[in-house]
């Protein structure tokens, strides 16, 4: 249990590294940048392998 807690963190942590890296955290808030800086943090490491999150608000 302890050690998939400390992997969920680290998981979290690079994933919102990688969101700032892109400059998710400077865009005006909006559902779709709100959505974007979630799912980018969510992704984790595997923004580095690639996934490009998105999402868009209608």
């Amino acid at each position: 249990m302890r050690l998939g807690s400390i992997v969920l963190v680290i998981w979290l942590v690079i994933g919102a590294i990688a969101a700032g890296q892109r400059g998710y955290y400077t865009r005006l808030p909006s559902c779709a940048g709100a959505g974007t800086v979630i799912a980018a943090i969510l992704a984790g490491p595997l923004n580095y392998a690639g996934v490009n999150p998105r999402v868009s608000c209608h």
